[in-house]
């Protein structure tokens, strides 16, 4: 039972942040992708990037984190600070994390 409770708090510690609307809209009008070309590139329903972007619901964290890995791939890296959210940055090389020019936020280090 204590090495239950010790992982759960383990998972909770290094959750990574999860992406906001705002961030989803942002990245999408960056990559000049609409609703649907994000949904089929993270392979989730257009109902779910609609009615998240307009703020009708949030969804189940699997699919939230199907639209980071889609966004995180074509080159756009969320931005938080102190765990906020506070923008997109854009890489150079989706493939290097260090190349990363901010977008939509300031002073994000």
């Amino acid at each position: 039972m204590t090495t239950k409770i010790i992982y759960l708090r383990e998972n909770i510690l290094y959750q990574k942040a999860m992406i906001t609307p705002a961030q989803c809209r942002a990245a999408r009008g960056w990559l000049d992708w609409n609703q649907k070309d994000l949904a089929e590139k993270a392979k989730v329903s257009m109902s779910t990037i609609r009615d998240f972007e307009s703020g009708k619901r949030s969804p189940i964290a699997n699919n939230l984190e199907a639209l980071r890995r889609a966004i995180d791939a074509a080159g756009v890296q969320l931005v938080f600070k102190k765990g906020k959210p506070v923008g997109i940055a854009i890489m150079d090389d989706p493939a290097d994390s260090e190349g990363a020019i901010a977008a939509g936020a300031e002073n994000a280090q």
